[in-house]
């Protein structure tokens, strides 16, 4: 019974396979960090916003107080002082606020930044990984292939006649003439 024999086009075709497979995993593991990414996205969104809707209506509230009191101004300027603090205040808190969302928007950032490139560099070593567990067996496979192509083609061939030894003394074995 022969052994069937592995050419080259099947090799090519099991190597491009794998390759494939490695692909789609790869394809997949971007797209499960896209969908996290888009969540987070929409996550910082909303949360800005409620920031926004927020803070608008005390600048608008706080607009109308001071367009109301405008007329007032010179009878009751110490009132109108104690707003201007309070409006000062509020605005602070609102530009501090701010400030804290924006820190804490580049720290997230900054840690997903950090997070993907861990990921992505931890994905092209085990991309290597897997490239040299796949091609040492395949190479270590090529090679028994082709001892075994050697064996069964040298078993093959026909073994030659032994030559006669007329012209040969009986001790001459290992001379020639």
């Amino acid at each position: 019974m022969t052994m069937p024999k592995i050419d080259n086009q099947t090799l090519e075709l099991a190597l491009f396979i794998l390759v494939a497979l490695a692909m789609l995993v790869q394809a997949i593991a971007l797209l499960a960090v896209f969908f996290v990414m888009r969540k987070a996205a929409k996550s910082m969104t909303r949360r800005v916003e409620e920031v926004h809707a927020a803070a608008l209506p005390l600048i608008e509230t706080s607009r109308h107080l001071v367009i109301k009191l405008a007329p007032r101004i010179d009878s009751a300027s110490e009132d109108v002082a104690a707003i201007a603090r309070s409006v000062r205040a509020k605005t602070a808190e609102i530009e501090t606020a701010a400030d804290d969302i924006v820190a804490r928007a580049r720290a997230q950032a900054g840690r997903l930044d950090a997070i993907l490139t861990n990921f992505f560099d931890a994905m092209d070593r085990a991309g290597g990984f897997v490239a040299d567990c796949i091609n040492k067996p395949i190479r270590q496979l090529s090679a028994l292939l082709a001892a075994a192509k050697a064996v069964v083609e040298s078993l093959q061939t026909a073994v030659p006649a032994p030559r006669s030894r007329t012209n040969h003394a009986p001790g001459d074995s290992d001379m020639f003439i």
